[in-house]
């Protein structure tokens, strides 16, 4: 994969150099291509010279400004620079469709359930012998990867990436859902979902694009975007359900995920039996609704990515008998609605620094009990199912917030979990 000819006279800026900066570095390094700047705020990280005075001049001077996700510009001490130049900024993905590549490509989306249906996805493909590789905000950043005659890349693409895009064209372009998330970064539900929406903007007629919500189609309507729309139906999917054992993808919490697997493997022409065989083989993602341990009528699962509560409501709705581990960084402007789901939680945990907006969501809905911290809230979990009398016990994390308070990323939050959960139910089962 190398850039297209037409932009081997462009200049580049690159503006931050975790991950997915240092692969566009990388990329430009492999293509023999040196018209490229970089500049990262954090010192350490810089492979230049620049000073922010001389960047400043910079933004102004070259063609495109590849901005790593989740830069707020409004934070960006090049804020001004930033907006000025606003034209310019792309992400690594745009560079990916700036190259010579003949690959087709799978571009997901939504505020829930983008990477458990993006590797059901590429299992899917590479169950059914269709050459393909997984990138983009899901494991590797797609220009790190190779494409070793592959007929599909499928990309994982988030609302950071697609409110700068200038280039994104998927022939297949699926968004599963929008419910309130990142706020703080797109200042409101207008932008989020517009950016969203991108997705869609440069498809054309030979293009397929992917909703389910009925107020999404008639966004998508009313914008007469040309790609033809595909609309996912639970009624599709349920006609072979019955044929699909794996629990993991059974449960509630993954049922619109396999409902856009189906539809997509129509389209590839995958026949129901290949499906069904291939999503039995399947294997759920860590910290995503992971029931890593089952045994004597206790469930535990880690479901340490659910950074809001509309991803944690699909938690509650698929278990019962809960003892609820929450807390954390709260999204701007999350509501949590747990009236509904209440007659499914025993009882919930609070952990992390912000506990009085946990408190004042639940009080007077369930019981609760400030645990600040991990270990403590297990402990008193176990403390307390050794005084009940129900027969099933499920103990979920589902945090319902961001991590950053006490942990580094949702990653190491789950990970403890599960070390310290383990321990416990061990000790507690072998009474």
């Amino acid at each position: 994969m190398i850039l297209s000819e037409k932009f081997h006279s462009k200049k580049f800026a690159i503006y931050g150099l975790g991950v997915t900066g240092k692969s566009v570095v990388k990329f430009f390094q492999k293509s023999k291509f040196d018209k490229f700047f970089t500049w990262d705020d954090d010192y350490k990280k810089k492979h230049t010279k620049t000073t922010a005075q001389k960047f400043k001049k910079i933004l102004n001077e070259v063609d495109y400004i590849i901005l790593s996700p989740g830069i707020d510009i409004n934070k960006s001490i090049f804020k001004n620079n930033l907006k000025k130049n606003f034209h310019k900024i792309i992400s690594d993905i745009d560079l990916f469709y700036m190259c010579k590549s003949n690959i087709k490509t799978i571009v997901v989306t939504g505020t829930n359930g983008k990477s458990t249906t993006c590797k059901l996805l590429e299992h899917l493909l590479k169950y059914n012998n269709i050459k393909s590789y997984l990138g983009g905000n899901i494991g590797k950043p797609i220009l790190s990867l190779t494409e070793k005659n592959s007929l599909f890349a499928i990309i994982e693409v988030s609302s950071f990436q697609l409110a700068n895009s200038k280039f994104i064209k998927p022939n297949f372009a699926v968004i599963l859902n929008i419910t309130k998330d990142h706020l703080d970064w797109h200042k409101n539900m207008r932008n989020y979902e517009n950016s969203k929406f991108k997705i869609f903007s440069l498809q054309d007629r030979k293009d397929f694009a992917f909703l389910s919500e009925k107020r999404l189609k008639k966004i998508f309507l009313k914008r007469k975007y040309l790609s033809k729309l595909k609309i996912v139906s639970l009624k599709r999917y349920l006609k072979i359900k019955e044929r699909v054992k794996n629990s993991y993808l059974l449960s509630k919490f993954n049922e619109q995920n396999m409902c856009f697997a189906y539809e997509i493997s129509k389209i590839l022409k995958i026949k129901d039996k290949s499906f069904v065989k291939t999503v039995n083989s399947f294997k759920g993602l860590e910290h995503r609704h992971e029931i890593f341990f089952n045994k004597k009528n206790l469930k535990i699962i880690n479901d340490s990515k659910a950074t809001s509560f509309e991803a944690t409501k699909l938690a509650l709705k698929s278990n019962n008998n809960i003892s609820w581990i929450v807390g954390g960084l709260p999204k701007l402007g999350d509501v949590m609605k747990v009236k509904p789901l209440r007659n499914k939680i025993i009882k919930a945990y609070i952990i992390g620094k912000n506990r009085s907006f946990f408190k004042k969501q639940l009080k007077n809905i369930l019981p609760f009990e400030i645990s600040k911290n991990m270990q403590t809230a297990i402990r008193n979990i176990f403390s307390d199912i050794k005084k009940t009398s129900k027969n099933n016990h499920t103990i979920l994390l589902s945090p319902a917030s961001a991590s950053y308070d006490q942990y580094s990323n949702f990653m190491e939050r789950g990970a403890e979990f599960k070390r310290i959960a383990k321990k416990y139910a061990n000790k507690f089962l072998s009474r």
